[in-house]
């Protein structure tokens, strides 16, 4: 993996374009039509070191930052791609590495970096907590030298294609808990040796790998669980502000995709004996496109600066991802638009990435769910919920 002597990561940026250009629009939609992970794309990746960016380089990996992280990810956007197939392997590694022990970080980093294992499950959302994290009822029970774990999560995108699972379980009864936030504990699952555990696909508007997985009397050694017991919520929220600046970073490789795209067919797509990129009517929607998805990108890289000095960032981060996925879809309805019905022709990939980048209004958080967080946490209004 080339290292990046420039602020922008001008170096990390070109050499993930040429490597996304070994799989073009068609390996993506036939992936599409087929609902298959791409496993290629993902072992490339993971050969050139890019999944393993953030490992520190004594555990094998590249020990770089998280904006580094996040200019991977934009440029696997910006190219057509998706790096939803693997973007959970750089957040998740957040909780492992502030808070896993010397041992753990030991055990499991080194062949996280190498390719022989991968991290790309986050057991966290169930069915009827939904967002509420706190509510949920997945239990981990210590028995001895391990826990027990009963539950069901879901949305658990690529249980399937993963070996190991970083999974938040309720280990203390929530009517036995000061706050609503302890008595949850995060615990590293080996998938490959897991006994209890069933793995369902949900079949969804986008090919994004996502499960529901259920636990019947699965047993975790006690040494897999990360940091102290009940303390787990805590440990997440580094993950979880992680995943909202690459999240949004995805979002602004997305927005400048369709950005891209509608400014070359405007250009070319003659009616009327003229391109239609002459006409106002189709020249504003991108240039306000292009507007909000810039100023987007100022947010995200101040909420990476931020991450990687070690300071706070949350109110950073769920600006970035709100700004973000609202410039991302922006810029899709706006391409969509400006291709008139050739955009819902599978050919020209904006149909398929209509999709992809819809999903950023609802997850890994909704906007409202931000919104409400700035309300009460930032501007001191009274809690909504």
């Amino acid at each position: 993996m080339p290292a990046s002597p420039t602020p922008d990561h001008a170096e990390i940026r070109a050499a993930i374009t040429r490597l996304c250009a070994g799989f073009p629009g068609e390996y993506w939609r036939r992936l599409d039509a087929e609902r298959a992970y791409p496993t290629a794309f993902v072992q490339a990746l993971t050969q050139a070191g890019y999944l393993a960016c953030l490992i520190p380089t004594e555990y094998g990996g590249s020990g770089l930052g998280l904006a580094a992280a996040a200019a991977i990810l934009e440029e696997i956007h910006r190219s057509g791609g998706n790096g939803a197939a693997c973007h959970a392997q750089m957040y998740v590694m957040g909780t492992l590495l502030r808070h896993g022990s010397a041992e753990q970080k030991s055990r499991w980093l080194p062949p996280i970096a190498s390719g022989e294992l991968r991290l790309q499950a986050f057991g966290v959302t169930e069915p009827s907590a939904g967002t509420d994290t706190t509510a949920i009822q997945t239990t981990a029970v210590r028995q001895g030298d391990r826990y027990v774990v009963n539950g069901q999560k879901v949305w658990t995108s690529r249980a399937e294609h993963s070996d190991l699972l970083l999974l938040l379980a309720r280990t203390t009864p929530r009517d036995r808990v000061a706050k609503r936030t302890d008595g949850l504990s995060a615990f590293l699952v080996d998938l490959r040796a897991a006994r209890g555990v069933t793995i369902r696909p949900i079949r969804t508007m986008i090919n994004h790998a996502t499960t529901e997985v259920f636990f019947e009397n699965l047993e975790v050694p006690a040494e897999n669980l990360i940091g102290e017991e009940g303390r787990g919520f805590r440990y997440i929220l580094d993950g979880m502000n992680a995943e909202r600046i690459l999240i949004a970073s995805e979002c602004i490789g997305d927005a400048r995709w369709f950005i891209a795209k509608a400014t070359d067919y405007a250009k070319a797509r003659i009616v009327f004996d003229r391109p239609i990129g002459q006409n106002q009517g189709v020249q504003f929607p991108i240039a306000r496109a292009y507007a909000a998805s810039e100023a987007a990108d100022l947010m995200v890289q101040r909420a990476a600066a931020l991450y990687d000095a070690g300071e706070t960032c949350a109110k950073e981060a769920n600006m970035a991802k709100l700004l973000a996925a609202d410039a991302s879809w922006q810029a899709a309805d706006m391409c969509l638009q400006t291709h008139g019905g050739f955009g819902f022709a599978a050919e020209y990939d904006i149909e398929r990435k209509f999709r992809e980048t819809r999903l950023y209004q609802v997850a890994p958080i909704s906007t409202n769910l931000i919104l409400a967080y700035l309300a009460e946490h930032v501007l001191g209004l009274p809690r909504s919920y």
